[in-house]
C-alpha cells in the first residue's frame, strides 16, 4: 500500500518507518529541508530505542523516502497521515492551524479518492473540521479518519508494531476496509482494531493520558500522606497494585510527569471541558497537584542546607522527562534546576540522551559533565531527577570519593531505603522514610 505521511516529528517518524517495515511504500513529507536531508542520508533525528535499525533498513530498500513536496509526496498514495503539531495554545487548547493548514492545501491537491488520517493528538470535532478545510478545495470523493496515536517514547517501536489495541474512527465502509486492511500485519495476535465514530476516537486518546496522569497524580499524593504519617509509599503501591481492577502500572511515585502528551492532553480536555461549559474538576486537581510535584524535593534540599542553596553545588542525574527518550519537554528536572539556580545554587548535570537538546534550550544556565560520575566533583548533594537503567546500581565507592557530602535526594525511588542507610547516606526520596 502506498503511505504519505505529513510531518517528520517523533510520531511521523516512527509511523512512517513502522509502515514501512511490513511492505508499504512510505513517503514522509516535512517543510524542514535540513531534516528531510538529514533524513534521506540516513541521519536519525530522534532518539527512540529500536527505531534506527528499521529506519536504515527500509531507507536501503526506498520503502521509506523523504520529501518536502507535499504535492509529490501525496500524489500517489491511498492514505494521507496527518503527524503534524497541536501545540497547546495561550488558553491551553490544542492548536490545530498546522493540521487544518495542511487539511486546506490537500484540497487543492488531490485529484481522486483518498483517506486522510488524523494520527496528531486533536480535539474532538476535528475531523470535522479537517473535512470542511479539504472540500473548500476538493469535490471530489475523500474520507477523513481519526486514528489516535498511542506511542510511550522510549518503547514506541515495540507499541507501534504490537499494539494492544488500534482506535479507528470512521461512519465511511470505505475507509474502514482500507483502514482494516492496513493494519492487519499489525495484529495478527487477534489484539483488537477497535472502530467507532470519530468523535469518539477523538476523545479516547484523551480519556487515555488523562486517566494515566490522573493515576500519577494520585500516587503522588498518597506519597505527600505517607511523608506526613509515617507510611512507605512502596508499600501501599504494592498493597494496591495487586487489585486487578487497579493494576500495578502508573502507581510509582515520583516529581512529576512531563513530555508531549500528558501535561497537553490535560490541558486540552480541560479547555474542551469548558468549551461546551462543563468543569472537568478531577483534571484541574491533577494539574495543581503535578505543578506542585515538580519541586517537591526543593524543600527537602532546603531543610536539609537550612535554607541557604547559596554557592551550594548539586549534581543532576537526569534531564529528560523519563528514560529512554531525550525529550525534554515539561521535564521535571528543569523546572527543580531552575528553582534551584534562582536560590544561588549551581548545577552540573549528566543525561545519557537529554543534553544536547537541553543546551539548545537553557544553554549555559547549566553545567554538563561527560558520565554520570564526572557530573560528581565536588557537589554537596546528588539529585535524582530520571530514572534511566544505568542510574539504578551505581558505583557507591566512586559517589563517596567524589561528593562533598553523602547526601542524595532522589525523586525516583530508585535505591532501597535501608540500604542506602546502612551505607551512611542522608536519603531522602518521595513517600519513604529519611535515610539517615
Amino acid at each position: 500500500m502506498k503511505i504519505a505521511v505529513i510531518g517528520t516529528g517523533y510520531v511521523g517518524l516512527v509511523t512512517g518507518t513502522c509502515f514501512a517495515e511490513t511492505g508499504n511504500k512510505v513517503t514522509c513529507i516535512d517543510i524542514d529541508a535540513d531534516k528531510v536531508e538529514k533524513l534521506s542520508a540516513g541521519e536519525i533525528t530522534i532518539y527512540e530505542p529500536g527505531l534506527e535499525k528499521i529506519f536504515l533498513r527500509n531507507l536501503k530498500e526506498k520503502r521509506l523516502t523523504f520529501t518536502t513536496d507535499l504535492a509529490e509526496g501525496v500524489k500517489d498514495a491511498v492514505i494521507v497521515f496527518l503527524a503534524l503539531p497541536t501545540p497547546p495554545g495561550e488558553n491551553g487548547a490544542a492548536d490545530l492551524r498546522y493540521v487544518l493548514g495542511v487539511a486546506s492545501q490537500l484540497g487543492k491537491l488531490l485529484t481522486d479518492y483518498k483517506v486522510v488520517v488524523d494520527k496528531s493528538t486533536v480535539p474532538v470535532g476535528t475531523a470535522e473540521k479537517v473535512q470542511k478545510a479539504i472540500a473548500e478545495n476538493f469535490k471530489g470523493e475523500f474520507d477523513v479518519v481519526s486514528n489516535p496515536e498511542f506511542l510511550r517514547e522510549g518503547v514506541a517501536v515495540d507499541d507501534f508494531m504490537k499494539p494492544d489495541r488500534v482506535v479507528v474512527g470512521t461512519t465511511s465502509e470505505r475507509a474502514r476496509k482500507i483502514m482494516t486492511d492496513l493494519y492487519a500485519p499489525f495484529v495478527r495476535q487477534g489484539n483488537p482494531v477497535i472502530f467507532m465514530d470519530e468523535k469518539s476516537a477523538e476523545l479516547t486518546k484523551y480519556a487515555a493520558n488523562s486517566f494515566l496522569a490522573t493515576k500519577i497524580s494520585f500516587m503522588n499524593e498518597i506519597a505527600q500522606l505517607c511523608e506526613r504519617l509515617g507510611a512507605d509509599v512502596d508499600m501501599v503501591r504494592r498493597g494496591i497494585g495487586s487489585d486487578e481492577r487497579i493494576g500495578k502500572r502508573f502507581l510509582f511515585p515520583g516529581i512529576g510527569y512531563g513530555g508531549s502528551c500528558f501535561p497537553k492532553d490535560v490541558q486540552a480536555l480541560v479547555m474542551s471541558s469548558e468549551e461546551v461549559k462543563y468543569d472537568f474538576k478531577i483534571l484541574k486537581a491533577v494539574e495543581q497537584v503535578n505543578e506542585l510535584q515538580k519541586l517537591h524535593l526543593l524543600p527537602k534540599i532546603r531543610e536539609y542546607f537550612n535554607n541557604d542553596l547559596k554557592g551550594k553545588r548539586f549534581t543532576l542525574w537526569g534531564l529528560a522527562f523519563k528514560p529512554n527518550t531525550d525529550d525534554i519537554r515539561e521535564a521535571p528536572a528543569l523546572y527543580l534546576a531552575d528553582a534551584l539556580i534562582n536560590e544561588g545554587a549551581t548545577i552540573v548535570a549528566f543525561d545519557p540522551e537529554a543534553m544536547p537538546n537541553v543546551k539548545k534550550s537553557v544553554g549555559d544556565r547549566i553545567s554538563y559533565a561527560e558520565s554520570q560520575y564526572d557530573a560528581l566533583n565536588d557537589a554537596d548533594a546528588l539529585i535524582i531527577a530520571t530514572e534511566w537503567s544505568e542510574f539504578r546500581t551505581p558505583d557507591f565507592e566512586i559517589i563517596n570519593s567524589k561528593l562533598r557530602n553523602k547526601v542524595i535526594f532522589d525523586g525516583r525511588n530508585l535505591f532501597d531505603v535501608k540500604y542506602i542507610s546502612d551505607l551512611g547516606y542522608h536519603y531522602e526520596s518521595i513517600g519513604r522514610p529519611i535515610a539517615k
